[in-house]
């Protein structure tokens, strides 16, 4: 077998390379029928094995836990709910301004900013579930 063809079948692989002195531990994981599923089509994306994705991504030093995710999640929950407040506050100013006659420019310019960044909390909370 030439270099190329020796390459591509080490970057082909789908299961793990052997370890020198072999597999010391094994872990049953228990799972739902839906589950299941998921981890099979998750895996089969990224071509490789039920069991190296599992390894992978319980290693990985990028990847947060649900744990740490769920605080993620709250946090970002807080700041919607703070931008919200913001918000209100913004369309009080509005109400006084509809009864005066006079609406300052920065209340606008400032609620179209809220609005924005409430967009993107969302999509990063959506992102994170």
């Amino acid at each position: 077998m030439n270099e190329e063809n020796s390459s591509r079948s080490r970057l082909s692989r789908r299961r793990r390379a052997n370890a020198p002195a072999g597999t010391k531990k094994r872990r049953d994981v228990w799972v739902t029928a839906e589950e299941e599923a998921s981890l099979i089509a998750r895996a089969a994306r990224e071509r490789v094995t039920v069991p190296n994705l599992l390894v992978s991504a319980a290693l990985s030093e990028h990847s947060d836990s649900p744990t740490e995710r769920r605080a993620i999640a709250a946090e970002l929950m807080s700041l919607h709910n703070l931008l919200a407040r913001s918000s209100n506050n913004i369309n009080q100013l509005a109400r006084q301004a509809n009864a005066t006659g006079e609406f300052p420019a920065e209340a606008r310019e400032a609620l179209k900013h809220v609005r924005k960044v409430a967009m993107r909390i969302d999509g990063a909370i959506d992102g994170l579930m």
